[in-house]
């Protein structure tokens, strides 16, 4: 015989009764927006902050675009060409195209002058896939960093992708994302940090930092 569940404590009772009150009201006074545009248009999304998740949240939309059946592809602008981890195997699986145009982390680089050159270059190559028309949906990695740096001029890429083709969706994450890039946006999350494992001492984990 399945045991019965148990009753909820008296703070669960009370947490429980006051979400139902709100939820509905919230339901009966709710009332769809007006003005919202029908059909697709590309979005600028930047995902920023000093929090976890940044690019995960990307390639978490990646997942979705390739679902629809949208064609997506994404540069890294940090991490190099041979990098294997857990995103780019399942990426290869998919036929997802995923390129490292940098040379690793920019505080272990042995010559930032060259780290800047991958930059520019990494740049030219995404601005040819943006302007190419190939691509529904195409995410820059980590690419506030080249912009913060003066690796890469924000006047050439805002005319980019101001002038990108108005179906084509944009992602762009990492740290720092210039004011000049948050305004032009459509969509911006900040994500911050509330805890993270590292403060405990406990290292990355395979499947969930690499």
């Amino acid at each position: 015989m399945t045991d019965l569940p148990a009753a909820p404590d008296p703070q669960t009772q009370a947490r429980r009764e006051r979400a139902m009150a709100e939820l509905t009201e919230a339901r009966d006074n709710y009332s769809r927006p007006e003005g919202y545009s029908k059909g697709r248009r590309g979005l600028l999304i930047v995902n920023t902050g000093n929090g976890k998740g940044k690019t995960t949240a990307a390639l978490g939309l990646m997942m979705r675009a390739h679902g629809r059946g949208l064609r997506v592809r994404m540069f890294q602008f940090l991490k190099h060409d041979t990098a294997k981890f857990g995103e780019h195997r399942t990426l290869d699986a998919l036929g997802i195209p995923c390129e490292g145009l940098g040379d690793g982390w920019t505080w272990r680089s042995k010559d930032l002058e060259n780290s800047a050159a991958l930059a520019a270059e990494g740049w030219r190559l995404a601005r040819a896939a943006i302007e190419g028309g190939e691509y529904d949906l195409i995410v820059l990695d980590e690419f506030t960093y080249p912009l913060k740096f003066g690796w890469v001029a924000w006047p050439e890429v805002e005319a980019v992708l101001r002038a990108r083709h108005p179906d084509l969706h944009m992602i762009i994450t990492g740290r720092d994302a210039l004011p000049e890039l948050v305004a032009l946006a459509d969509t911006v999350s900040e994500i911050q940090p509330v805890k993270h494992a590292y403060e405990a001492g406990i290292g990355g984990q395979k499947g969930i930092e690499y």
